[in-house]
């Protein structure tokens, strides 16, 4: 039987732990069982149990405090990424210690270990090989999107993400919940956006020339010719929006269609139900 992962990936700031959180939360209210992995050796706390802290490897003080390496905090954290690709197996025993099969792996913010660093992508062949159906979720704070400007470069991330993992992908716009309702008409636009539209809207001042306006044009036009890149919006206090969310990602992953169906128990006839205690009443 196969397993189930999560990667939940993005910009720092993102959600990523919030996001472990509430879905374990959600999870648990639904009565399915789902554990979270920490893969962030620079995190400091989390409000959901860990079923495995990559920490117990290694951290990122390690790394920043070795003399011999002189690692500053990025450095220092991808240094410690690579140490867990060289010590997969300690992250296969942590994984076999149980036989839940549905897993939320919490990654580090570090941008870059998606779009060019092998790292993630060692990490995905490595489960993929333990028989695990991977997905990636890429979170993007709604709060972001402020302008189209910055849309398309989380587009654009989120698209090269994609390309370097080479995995199903799922792109969810967090913290709707803190938006207003003139922010939220405003989010709405960005769900399905005619980049082109939205990028000449935002740069038809005269003081942008016409190279950058050039530019532009091309990064939208790729966006919309792969069509690819498509945002699902998450409001933490709508248990329906994230049960529609987790369903989406089930779909992605095919996620209980290998489960065996219960067969259920034919109820008894009358003149066939058992004495409870199987002693002869002494009655004819």
């Amino acid at each position: 039987m196969p397993r189930y992962a999560q990667l939940v990936i993005g910009p720092a700031g993102s959600g990523k732990s919030t996001y472990c959180s509430k879905l374990a939360a959600h999870c648990e209210t639904i009565k399915r069982q789902v554990q979270v992995i920490n893969l962030d050796p620079a995190a400091e706390n989390f409000d959901y149990p860990v079923h495995a802290d990559v920490r117990d490897l290694i951290q990122v003080d390690d790394a920043m405090e070795d003399t011999s390496l002189n690692f500053g905090p990025n450095g220092g954290l991808v240094f410690c990424m690579e140490y867990l690709a060289n010590n997969f197996d300690w992250l296969y025993e942590q994984l076999d210690e149980h036989d839940d099969d549905f897993f939320l792996f919490d990654c580090p913010g570090q941008i870059e270990l998606y779009t060019h660093i092998p790292v993630m992508k060692q990490l995905v062949e490595k489960l993929q090989s333990w028989d695990f159906r991977v997905c990636a979720v890429f979170l993007l704070d709604a709060q972001f999107l402020v302008d189209a400007a910055k849309f398309v470069s989380g587009s654009l991330t989120a698209l090269s993400t994609m390309v370097n993992l080479e995995i199903p992908h799922i792109n969810i716009l967090t913290k709707m919940d803190l938006l207003n309702k003139s922010a939220k008409k405003h989010i709405d636009r960005y769900l399905e956006p005619e980049l082109s539209s939205l990028l000449l809207e935002e740069f038809q001042d005269e003081e942008f020339g016409p190279k950058f306006q050039s530019l532009n044009k091309a990064m939208a036009q790729l966006l919309d010719d792969f069509s690819l890149v498509h945002f699902v919006p998450l409001d933490y206090s709508d248990e329906e929006n994230i049960n529609d969310v987790l369903l989406q990602i089930d779909m992605t992953i095919q996620y209980g269609e290998d489960m065996e169906p219960k067969e259920m128990r034919d109820p008894l006839a009358p003149d066939e139900e058992e004495d409870p205690g199987g002693v002869d009443s002494g009655y004819d």
